[in-house]
């Protein structure tokens, strides 16, 4: 647990590596919006994983990638289905960003440099702690967006609102705009960059 957690910091694919930060600063207006693409997501990378690990050894090397984008491609489409059935304003919500989850790097990334060359349970693993830190990275960015751009919390598929005690009168609006969003992500990748650090343990040894 330790490992997956030092994992989560360390591997952060928007606080530390930089990746998937178009529907990071797009869609991370509000809470509701940023746990259902990170939800979306996280299927698409774990169904991905899944697929291409257990079929790594049949896939030819001169095709691999575009193989990879129909296995991706096939995933995403069933998750936009499911969210127009089930999920129908949500979906609108995001829009054009769900399908171009075929494209996000995170997703590509982790099917050519994780699961075409390690087993489907390592693959498994390594899709929840990508999910997971793709999921903590968004929401984070959304929460701190919504609570100062627009004083409340938007939760549940009703679009229900939790407003926030002397920011809901006067909310700092620049937040809610893109250079607000790069704002609140250029801390937030400070204060992972420095969790992340390897600190050197204390010599308990006085020299004399």
């Amino acid at each position: 647990m330790k490992k997956i957690i030092g994992s989560i910091i360390k591997d952060n694919p928007i606080l530390m590596m930089g990746l998937g930060l178009c529907p990071s600063l797009a869609v991370s207006t509000t809470v509701n919006n940023a746990l259902g693409m990170s939800a979306a997501t996280f299927m698409v990378l774990l169904g991905s994983n899944i697929v291409i690990s257990a079929l790594r050894k049949q896939i030819p090397d001169d095709i691999h990638i575009p193989a990879y984008i129909v296995i991706i491609a096939t995933f995403v489409t069933l998750v936009d289905m499911l969210m127009q059935a089930y999920l129908p304003q949500l979906s609108k919500s995001l829009g054009i960003f769900i399908p171009l989850i075929v494209v996000n790097c995170i997703i590509l990334g982790r099917a050519e440099s994780f699961a075409s060359k390690n087993s489907v349970s390592r693959s498994i693993m390594d899709a929840l702690v990508m999910g997971l830190g793709f999921a903590i990275g968004l929401t984070a960015i959304a929460l701190v967006r919504e609570v100062l751009g627009a004083g409340r919390i938007t939760l549940g598929g009703s679009g229900s609102t939790i407003k926030i005690p002397g920011l809901s009168s006067a909310p700092a609006l620049v937040f809610v705009f893109p250079p607000g969003a790069l704002i609140v992500l250029g801390f937030l990748q400070a204060l992972f960059r420095r969790l992340g650090e390897d600190r050197p343990e204390k010599n308990s040894e006085v020299k004399k």
